[in-house]
């Protein structure tokens, strides 16, 4: 007779964890007799001695058993363990921390002391799981109190502070290996952007500008080629950026895509040289609209509108001298000269047809990806140093573009391997096929080598 339900949880716990796999559990009958106990309320799910912390328990205390008798050379129970020179000698508890609650372990020990565990490490007191779901909510936007609230709260374990910071520090390892890594040696588009984030600077919080470089790989898949902290976003900085990506292997870019920064241009070309450089149509917009009040706004848009849509740099020019000598142009001339200033940047993707013309006329791919990052890290108030805003914005764009990469993985098969624990993919590049098209034609001896 089992005369608790935590005897029984367990016992259906070391059944299920012998069964091996749920094709064996259905056969040996101990998922129905589990589901049973479930549906009658005679055995607990979740808390902390629910079926699932005695199963990970059952689980764990199983396969540190496995590793002993590897170790010893004998199974439990062998009656020519007598004859070797070393044997069991009991356990000692240990209490881990996991994903669902604090799990008590019996841990198997053997008199000549030569046995490390591997499954549960010694000085470990939280199973991988838990890890994995402390970093998931801190690339969520959670802060490390919040998380420490959020543990306690929802499976009863207490982590302190420090702790919980140093799991998330350990990531930052891998950070500086994305971030050092070898890249492909041509990217048809590049986007180049930055947002705002607060850092501590002594006795001082300031803005700093994060920039991000997202490279369009020939496969038409959008990747974060890094993140860079400074004081300001500035064109100098910019050049030491596109710099690093060429000592990292990039050889060529076709089209860099960017804000109306002064100076842009020339640090882009500085490392290559033959690059078309776009000023993004909606950065000029937003620009020339600051000069514009706010009721005319629209009016004013649909004028400009005629500009950038145009189907021709002569029929864009012929579009610009008209909105000049009109009622707009007339009214607010220094949206007009915003237009004037930027004109030889923005005229490039004029030249190429509709297909290509989506992909490279905004940098609303990387503002995209921005507008996630910076709903994530409004909740810090600020960062304690350049290094943590690095390692959020960077566990916050594996988290983004792994849903994409699996998002897209549903709909296709794809070759490419995944990198450790994230697939960081990035999104594709709607009409790529025939974008790419366009670009194989009008680029031919620069796209050729890799196309082969």
């Amino acid at each position: 007779m089992i005369d608790s339900h935590e005897e029984l949880g367990a016992e259906l716990a070391e059944k299920v964890a012998a069964a091996g796999d749920l094709e064996a559990l259905k056969a040996s009958g101990a998922f129905d007799e589990l589901m049973e106990q479930i549906d009658a309320g005679r055995l607990q799910i979740d808390g902390k001695d629910g079926f699932l912390n005695l199963m990970i328990k059952a689980v764990l205390e199983r396969g540190l058993q496995t590793e002993l008798s590897e170790h010893l050379g004998y199974e439990k129970g062998d009656p020519a363990a007598r004859l070797l020179p070393n044997s069991r000698n009991g356990s000692y508890p240990k209490t881990v921390a996991s994903t669902v609650g604090d799990v008590g372990l019996a841990i198997p020990r053997d008199r000549a002391g030569t046995f490390t565990p591997q499954l549960v490490p010694r000085g470990s007191r939280r199973t991988g799981g838990l890890d994995d779901m402390i970093i998931s909510l801190y690339a969520g936007g959670m802060t490390i109190r919040d998380i420490e609230h959020h543990l306690e709260s929802t499976i009863g374990t207490e982590l302190s502070r420090e702790t919980i910071s140093k799991i998330t520090d350990d990531v930052l390892e891998e950070v500086m290996a994305w971030q050092s890594r070898p890249l492909d040696p041509i990217y048809p588009i590049l986007y180049l952007d930055a947002i705002v984030v607060k850092i501590r600077d002594g006795h001082q919080v300031k803005n700093k500008a994060a920039h991000i470089a997202v490279g369009v790989d020939l496969d038409g898949v959008k990747r974060v080629l890094g993140i860079w902290i400074q004081a300001s976003e500035g064109a100098k900085f910019w050049a030491g950026v596109c710099a690093e990506l060429a000592n990292r292997g990039v050889k060529d870019v076709l089209i860099a895509c960017c804000d109306g920064l002064t100076g842009f241009p020339e640090a882009i070309q500085a490392t290559w040289a033959n690059t078309t450089v776009q000023t993004c149509v909606v950065h000029l917009v937003r620009a020339s609209m600051r000069f514009v009040a706010y009721g005319d706004r629209k009016k004013v848009a649909a004028c400009l509108r005629n500009i950038y849509t145009a189907p021709t740099i002569e029929a864009a020019l012929t579009a610009r001298e008209e909105f000049a000598a009109g009622e707009w142009g007339q009214k607010y001339p220094a949206a007009l000269k915003t237009w004037e200033n930027a004109w030889e940047r923005f005229i490039p993707f004029l030249a190429f047809p509709p297909a290509l013309r989506k992909v490279i006329y905004t940098t609303n791919a990387i503002e995209s990806l921005n507008y996630q990052l910076r709903k994530i890290i409004k909740n810090r108030g600020h960062f304690p140093n350049d290094q943590a805003a690095v390692k959020l914005l960077w566990l916050a764009i594996c988290n983004i573009e792994d849903k994409r990469a699996r998002e897209r993985q549903k709909t296709r098969t794809t070759d490419k391997e995944s990198s450790g624990n994230h697939l960081v993919e990035g999104a594709a590049t709607a009409g790529w096929i025939q974008a790419l098209g366009v670009l194989s034609i009008t680029y031919p001896e620069r796209l050729e080598p890799y196309l082969s």
